[in-house]
């Protein structure tokens, strides 16, 4: 089912999910950066919940200031991330790990590859920070589905 909602009960993000694809140049689209919460779903993949690897990618910040995925970092292992879905259902998922990647390192196969089991990756922008380039880097949470409610 299509994912409508995101929430993360210990950073307190509860943020609506949009649906969104690819970019001309084959990279992820992210939601627009003046609504700072906002993630999106990468509508051509896997849904959350549903066995794969469910992308949702959100802002760290803006111009404006602290955006939806800001303290995405600070994430203890086992933290509860929920997605809500438009069949009414809540799919429950416990944080594996946080991993941070420089760009030229990114490890696309780890990340965006098929899972066996249903996954779900949350990414942001990270690590070091230049004002002609942006940041210089992504930082990935890794879950797994514990539950549907």
């Amino acid at each position: 089912s299509t994912p409508v909602r995101l929430r993360i009960p210990s950073i307190r993000v509860d943020a609506p999910m949009i649906r969104l694809g690819l970019r001309s140049d084959g990279s992820l689209a992210v939601p627009p950066a003046e609504n700072r919460n906002v993630v999106s779903w990468y509508k051509d993949g896997t849904p959350p919940g549903a066995k794969g690897t469910a992308l949702v990618v959100g802002h760290v910040d803006n111009a404006q200031g602290r955006s939806v995925f800001y303290n995405l970092g600070s994430l203890a292992k086992g933290s509860t991330i929920e997605v809500d879905r438009r069949d009414g259902h809540t799919a429950v998922f416990s944080l594996d790990a946080i991993e941070v990647y420089a760009n030229k390192d990114f490890p696309d196969q780890r990340v965006y590859g098929p899972s066996q089991n249903a996954s779900l990756r949350l990414i942001t922008c990270g690590g070091g920070f230049s004002k002609t380039t942006g940041y210089q880097g992504n930082v990935v949470a890794y879950a797994h589905l514990t539950g549907v409610r």
